[in-house]
């Protein structure tokens, strides 16, 4: 079975270990989704082909991060792509790291900044509030017995809602499980997103 994969053509231009069904043997429901994302990105995106091994579990997650993407007040589309990118670099996700690192340059509008936080959010010249944002999602990420009520509260004295801050909380999960799925698979990034957002 796992020989198979690697001689398909989509296994291959995924770099997945497992099988990956092609675009017309996906759930109608799939294929509306990998129609979406052609039509907005250009392009299906390798974690939605590579997911669809488990249809119903992409689906499952898809909804959860469609949700976790909302945009806040304080915690904008921008914010959001930031923790991805934190994460996926803290875990050496290559596929997370290039995608949300395009998704991150494409919210900001500032492909230097987007770039210097994929590589370095330390010295990418962040305010206090993204500061915090990411020494959170970087330390639940690392080391997360050492997460404590004080590492919360820098969430709120950086102005987010409670609710915000568990938004935090919660796209630091999710991409910590995104990634370790991502690297279990062996997914490769699209080609496209490293052409994506880049100053012209």
């Amino acid at each position: 079975m796992i020989e198979a994969a690697q001689n398909s053509d989509s296994a291959a231009a995924t770099g997945s270990w497992f099988p990956v069904p092609e675009e017309a043997d996906v759930p109608s429901d799939l294929k509306g989704l990998f129609g979406k994302a052609r039509e907005v990105l250009g392009f299906v995106p390798n974690v939605f082909r590579v997911y669809a091994f488990r249809p119903a579990r992409l689906s499952a997650w898809f909804n959860h991060f469609r949700q976790l993407h909302e945009p806040t007040e304080h915690l904008s589309a921008a914010d959001r792509e930031m923790i991805a990118v934190v994460v996926s670099s803290a875990n050496g996700c290559l596929y997370c790291l290039v995608a949300h690192g395009a998704g991150l340059r494409h919210e900001l509008g500032d492909p230097v900044l987007g770039e210097r936080i994929s590589y370095d959010w330390r010295r990418a010249g962040l305010d206090s509030r993204c500061h915090a944002i990411c020494a959170y999602a970087e330390k639940l990420t690392l080391t997360p017995r050492e997460v404590t009520r004080d590492d919360l509260q820098t969430l709120l004295d950086a102005g987010l809602s409670l609710e915000e801050a568990w938004d935090v909380a919660e796209l630091s999960a999710m991409y910590n499980f995104t990634n370790r799925l991502a690297m279990a698979t062996n997914m490769l990034p699209n080609p496209e997103y490293s052409a994506q957002a880049r100053a012209g």
